[in-house]
């Protein structure tokens, strides 16, 4: 944990964990598919490799890309 996108994709993936099992413990019904994460989880892990490999604007551009995903597609503040 050495750069600032170590601490932000962690921050973003434990977010997105705390969602998983969150939404996991819900009635069958409202229950989320797992692979909608995988997107989100995948593009934190290559966001870090880009900023760790002096990549900035595309490790930036893909932590705004996977931080709409989950608003639009998970959407993490609805009422459920």
């Amino acid at each position: 944990m050495q750069t600032i996108y170590d601490w932000v994709t962690m921050a973003v993936f434990s977010g997105l964990v705390v969602l998983f099992l969150n939404r996991s413990m819900a009635p069958e019904e409202k229950q989320d598919n797992i692979y909608h994460y995988g997107p989100p989880a995948l593009g934190c892990a290559v966001a870090n490799y880009l900023g760790n490999h002096d990549q900035r604007m595309a490790a930036i551009a893909l932590i705004i890309a996977v931080v709409g995903y989950i608003l639009f597609f998970l959407q993490p503040f609805a009422k459920r």
